[in-house]
């Protein structure tokens, strides 16, 4: 290490060394360096004193867990869990090396910066601060890192669950990423505690038509058929369809701002840059994310596909699906390559208070509002063991920061005294809740 990494926090040199492993997961079964991350983190919980196990159903799908004795056993066990794979990231689109882990004026860049190497870390410094100071948590901890998250945990946190259940024995609930961050309101802010997931509906488009050559007249091309399909379904415009959590960040929004909930895309706007990932919270959303078409110019195709991430609110997939028949029409198929649960968990309870409590006493003063993720979490596997998952990656963010456009965008990064800022909020609730 170098003497300048070194000047750096503890909790930022751990998240650029992860950083620097290219974890990057390409979807079906193609993933890179997850086992080594997984042997830097067993390595660092051994050096606590911990006994980590690795379960790697797949060749170097890799999972590493461990647990942290409380003191109190008489307490159900509580579940810190991350993920170390990462979305691509194309390098030359990059402003620095998207797996160099700089630290640069104060802040760390790098794919998995905020897609959550950095929660990663701050698990791991959070329960070092408590062992190394010679305590122990109020209760049992489960610190579990998971593989292949970023591919819905299909050779990940799914097999995990089913065959390796005794992990999480005594468990009832959860705490993982994309919740416990600042947004700015108005001239303030407020943060974000993340008690619900949309449903994740993975599907593929296929139009088909008949070979034939690129010259000629030819009304059954399945390249047309899918571009059309493809536009109306983008183009659909989801209705607002509240849930009891968004109803909740709604209803906090007005009072923080003064305005009407009447129309929630405005309500909304209020968030600032974080509004577009706020707004996807209040509706369903559909984006067509690849296309596959043709081999040669001057070949028409018989076959066309196009893929599409849709997330609809809990309990609403059946209809969404339906509708999606309906917009692409009859004569292009509707495939579910991968589908899974929707989530939402009531914003109160023991927990929910420990955890407001414990960002009350590291910024006073400021609300923390119930949001329902637009994304998902490995909080979905653990959900049908019958653990309730919460986000609560702590982060008192700049409010010129686009902290929610980092996730899978170019030039991620997180500032450092965020990492702190969180690293602190996470070790005083492990000591306290």
């Amino acid at each position: 290490m170098s003497s300048s990494e070194s000047a750096h926090p503890e909790v930022a040199r751990i998240a650029a060394d992860l950083i620097r492993f290219d974890t990057s997961n390409y979807g079906g079964g193609r993933a890179e360096g997850e086992r080594e991350a997984a042997e830097y983190v067993g390595a660092y919980l051994e050096g606590l004193g911990l006994r980590p196990e690795y379960y790697e159903p797949i060749p170097r799908r890799t999972n590493v867990s461990a647990r942290v004795p409380g003191r109190d056993p008489s307490k159900p066990a509580l579940v810190l869990h991350g993920h170390l794979d990462v979305v691509p990231a194309i390098a030359e689109d990059w402003s620095v090396d998207p797996f160099a882990g700089e630290i640069r004026d104060g802040v760390l860049w790098g794919r998995g910066a905020v897609d959550m190497k950095d929660m990663d870390a701050m698990i791991l410094t959070s329960v070092a601060d408590i062992l190394r100071a010679g305590e122990q948590p109020e209760r049992d901890l489960v610190l579990t890192f998971f593989a292949d998250e970023e591919n819905g945990g299909v050779e990940g946190s799914a097999l995990v669950v089913r065959d390796r259940p005794e992990w999480f024995a005594g468990a009832t609930q959860a705490i993982s990423e994309v919740g416990g961050y600042s947004i700015p309101v108005g001239e303030g802010r407020a943060y974000l505690l993340q008690v619900g997931e949309k449903a994740l509906i993975w599907i593929r488009l296929v139009a088909r038509g008949r070979a034939g050559h690129g010259s000629r007249l030819h009304p059954d091309n399945a390249v047309t058929a899918l571009a059309e399909a493809v536009a109306a379904l983008g183009r659909t415009a989801w209705p607002v369809r509240l849930t009891d959590t968004t109803t909740q960040f709604l209803a906090g929004l007005e009072r923080l701002t003064g305005d009407d909930a009447g129309d929630p895309d405005a309500l909304a706007d209020r968030a600032g840059d974080s509004a577009p990932f706020l707004r996807s919270t209040l509706r369903t959303t559909a984006n067509p994310t690849g296309l596959t078409a043709g081999y040669k110019h001057n070949v028409i195709p018989d076959r066309a596909e196009a893929l599409v991430d849709v997330r609809a609110l809990p309990g609403t997939e059946a209809a969404v699906l339906a509708q999606i028949r309906e917009v692409v029409g009859p004569h292009v198929d509707v495939e579910i390559v991968h589908q899974d649960i929707g989530l939402e968990v009531p914003f109160r309870g023991d927990l929910v208070d420990a955890m407001v409590a414990a960002l009350d006493r590291a910024d006073p003063g400021v609300p923390v509002l119930p949001y329902l993720m637009g994304g998902g979490t490995d909080n979905k596997a653990l959900s049908t063991l019958g653990i309730d998952g919460y986000g609560f990656a702590p982060l008192r963010l700049p409010a010129d920061l686009d902290f929610t456009g980092m996730f899978h965008g170019v030039d991620e990064r997180v500032p450092v005294d965020a990492l702190v800022f969180g690293q602190h909020v996470l070790t005083d609730l492990l000591r306290t809740y």
